[in-house]
């Protein structure tokens, strides 16, 4: 069983990458499981066709306690049998949403959710957290590869830098390891080299450029993945292709992250970026 974390920066398109990725790994016959590790309980809506499922958290909260639940009451069946988990958090405004995560992964390990047969667990983690009980799944060995969503933005590389410190720092004590940059296209100026040069600086390879496509957003809107929604348009062959590259991937590494000189360099390199001079 393969424990995998997606990490990026908020609002990058991790979720949908991952459902769809995962459904792709599901259709080619991997036994799949997602958590959802995100106050928002958005990573499993597509998987289950559904608004947010209840969450571990929230059902805890109902119940009165954690150990009042069963099972069944937080992991559900959804696209091809994957199963379909969410953390959850404290209500708004009060104590520490990475204990939800802590808390959910507790209770599916003591519950018998990882159970024998499963090929892949992903981890849909918040925003660029690699810090606290975000950091959980890294920071205590429960996912051993981590892949990073990313752009050509600037703050989508800045987090994906930062994302590769915190894996610097468990590197060693979790034995986690950085598995490839997956870029979400955003169409923005020479992304594709762009992005294959921050792998680069980054000590990992681009493992799959996911081109934008419409289609994508039509599936989301009828809370499906693009997979199940149109199994021939030509956007499903992306994330097939990225699931199969995921599925053989043998380039795990320990990261080495830039200085942010180092990283603004890169951006003047491309013209993305223009130096104090030419501001001048």
């Amino acid at each position: 069983m393969r424990q995998i974390a997606i990490y990026g920066k908020g609002g990058i398109g991790k979720s949908t990458t991952t459902q769809n990725t995962v459904a792709a790994l599901a259709e080619a016959g991997h036994k799949c499981m997602i958590v959802g590790c995100d106050p928002k309980a958005d990573a499993t809506r597509l998987i289950l066709n559904r608004k947010a499922q209840a969450t571990v958290m929230d059902m805890a909260r109902e119940k009165g306690n954690v150990e009042e639940l069963n099972i069944e009451d937080v992991l559900l069946i959804g696209y091809r049998g994957v199963k379909c988990a969410e953390s959850g958090g404290p209500e708004p405004g009060v104590g520490c949403a990475g204990r939800g995560v802590i808390t959910a992964i507790n209770f599916l390990e003591e519950n018998g959710a990882y159970s024998e047969g499963i090929d892949f667990v992903f981890y849909d983690v918040l925003g660029d957290v690699v810090c606290g009980g975000f950091a959980m799944p890294i920071r205590e060995g429960k996912a051993k590869e981590i892949y990073i969503v990313t752009s050509g933005e600037m703050m989508a590389m800045y987090a994906a830098n930062n994302i590769s410190r915190g894996i610097l720092k468990y590197a060693q004590s979790g034995g986690v390891r950085l598995g490839g940059l997956i870029c979400n296209s955003r169409k923005t100026d020479k992304e594709y080299e762009l992005i294959a040069a921050l792998a680069e600086k980054l000590g990992t390879h681009m493992i799959h450029f996911i081109p934008r496509d419409n289609q994508v957003q039509r599936a989301e809107l009828r809370r499906m993945t693009v997979i199940e929604y149109s199994p021939e348009h030509a956007q499903c062959d992306e994330y097939r292709a990225l699931a199969k590259k995921i599925a053989e991937n043998k380039k795990l590494v320990i990261p080495t992250p830039m200085t942010m000189d180092e990283l603004e360099k890169l951006l003047m390199d491309f013209g993305i970026m223009e130096s104090d001079e030419a501001v001048a």
